[in-house]
């Protein structure tokens, strides 16, 4: 490159000087042809044609000087300024000929474009910055080339004179219009966090014997969301279902399909039906509502009577628990296919929930990454898990701090933690159980109606409560021995909020509410039931037959 032709058309001083430093300098150093310029053919219906010589001598500042784009050509190791073109001193202003850059382009220091320049001259290599926004508020893209300027006519050093071609291209609508894409874009995100979290449960409920928690996080930056999904649900007689689910894909149509499915658990669990079959029932719905959306779902349904919680999994991730010794129990494989692939039969299976066991049910979010197999995941999990003690809270934070779920996360989590404590002391005495093997026959009622005053009184409930208890237990118990069969068992049970009353027996008749007539001598125990309990139900046992049980709410401390 020949360093005099880069001022030859700067104003003023700048011009002048650049005359001054072209007089003294051959046409051959210039780079200028002896040879006269042939002149191109003039087309038959168009204006001649610029000679070629004439194009070739065309000096690179008459480009640069026209072009909309930002050009200075520095040199040196103190990068003085050799040429700006027009456009340049449009945006900046005119800087001075041999001027240090730091000093005459305080600009570049302001973008922190100056260490740059010092790269490029080093390594003689071109750099690119993206989108650099001035204090007059324009946004540009630099580029700056390197250049060998010689001086003397002999190629010069990075310390002598070789030099930076600094080139800045006006992307000011690009910047903004960027800008206004990424508002939109946040916007469309949190309306669509807004609108998944909608369709999550606002606040869990609490069941009497469990402690329950969960953590939501969206993934990743994007504004289309998954379809992770958790429940709390109380069923009633002292039992609580429990659900986790994730439809695939993502996006509000993943989030519609996720709201229908737990709109639908909800319902079929006040069938109170067996876990696997209330997956089969969302098997076929889940077909029906979308028949290219799969979800993965586990629903477990724990009884405190039976210490454990026995669940159905459709294709899901397998429950974790941590026993009271700290020893980690990791449930069987899905007892069924995925929701919405139809035709197959879920089955239920159980794992133990002791007190003092804490169990996790989670979303392949919180495991599964690209770089390593999902069972290593779980493995890891289950580590994490055997670490984490404290609130089932203070559990889901730090199995979330321990699988490495940042904000930036490529997927949705979903972590549901529960646990059944160990209750002793004072506690322990608002929990109690007591149950009656009942044979049948005359003196079956009268042993109820005795059995039941007496745990209510040692109970030391309330006159009246005490009153309604034994009445509900006398009628549960004559019902099942007018329409069930043996055997037949009658369970007492309190909390520190509610007492329960179950009558269960071996007929899988579930009884209903009716409305008896006055000349009927019968049909009046369930409703008389209802009518004194806070609530009642009845649900199909696994072994075959039933249970009918009813609940009074305790007065508060």
């Amino acid at each position: 490159m020949n360093f005099t032709r880069w001022s030859a058309r700067l104003p003023g001083t700048q011009r002048r000087a650049a005359a001054r430093t072209e007089q003294g300098t051959s046409p051959a150093q210039r780079g200028e042809s002896s040879v006269p310029a042939a002149r191109a053919e003039r087309p038959a219906d168009g204006p001649d044609p610029l000679p070629v010589g004439e194009i070739d001598e065309l000096p690179v500042r008459e480009v640069l000087d026209h072009i909309p784009a930002l050009v200075a050509l520095v040199h040196g190791a103190d990068h003085r300024i050799a040429y700006v073109n027009d456009a340049y001193v449009a945006a900046f202003g005119p800087r001075p000929v041999g001027e240090p850059a730091r000093a005459a382009l305080p600009e570049l220091d302001e973008l922190g474009l100056l260490p740059l320049l010092d790269q490029v001259l080093r390594s003689s290599k071109p750099r690119t910055v993206k989108s650099r926004r001035t204090s007059g508020g324009r946004s540009y893209t630099f580029t700056c080339t390197p250049v060998t300027v010689p001086l003397g006519g002999s190629a010069a050093g990075p310390e002598e004179g070789g030099g930076v071609l600094v080139f800045a291209a006006d992307v000011t609508d690009h910047a903004e219009a960027a800008e206004r894409l990424r508002t939109s874009e946040r916007a469309q995100r949190e309306t669509a966090v807004t609108l998944q979290k909608s369709l999550l449960p606002q606040e869990l409920e609490q069941p009497d014997d469990l402690r329950i928690a969960a953590t939501y996080q969206p993934g990743g930056t994007e504004a289309a969301v998954g379809g992770d999904w958790y429940d709390v649900i109380t069923l009633g007689g002292g039992r609580t279902a429990l659900v986790i689910g994730d439809v695939m894909g993502r996006g509000v149509r993943a989030a519609a399909v996720m709201g229908q499915l737990r709109t639908a658990v909800r319902a079929y669990a006040r069938l109170d039906l067996p876990p696997h079959e209330v997956l089969q029932l969302l098997d076929g719905l889940a077909a029906e509502i979308d028949a290219s959306q799969i979800a993965t779902c586990v629903y477990a349904v724990h009884d405190p009577n039976e210490g454990s919680l026995v669940y159905a999994s459709a294709g899901h991730l397998p429950i974790l628990v941590r026993d009271e010794n700290g020893v980690i129990h990791r449930a069987e494989e899905p007892t069924g296919p995925p929701l919405g692939t139809g035709g197959w039969m879920h089955t239920s299976g159980s794992v133990p929930l002791s007190p003092g066991s804490t169990a996790v049910l989670y979303t392949d979010g919180l495991v599964e990454r690209r770089s390593e197999d999902i069972d290593e995941g779980v493995a890891s999990l289950e580590r994490a898990l055997a670490g984490a003690t404290g609130t089932p809270q203070v559990v889901c934070d730090r199995l979330i701090r321990a699988l490495g779920v940042t904000a930036d996360h490529d997927d949705d989590v979903a972590v549901l933690v529960l646990q059944h404590p160990a209750r002793t002391g004072s506690d322990a005495e608002l929990f109690r159980n007591a149950a009656l093997e009942l044979l049948g026959g005359v003196e079956a009622a009268p042993r109820a109606r005795a059995f039941a005053t007496g745990v209510l009184a040692s109970w030391r409930f309330s006159p009246e409560l005490h009153d309604l208890g034994v009445l509900a237990a006398s009628e549960l118990v004559a019902n099942s021995l007018q329409h069930g069969t043996p055997p037949m068992r009658l369970r007492l049970r309190r909390t520190d909020r509610r007492l329960i009353i179950e009558v269960t027996d071996g007929d899988d008749h579930l009884p209903r509410r009716r409305r008896a007539e006055p000349a009927d001598e019968a049909g009046r125990g369930i409703a008389i039931v209802a009518t004194i309990a806070s609530s009642w139900g009845s649900r199909r046992t696994p072994g075959g037959g039933k249970a009918v049980w009813c609940e009074f709410a305790l007065p508060r401390a």
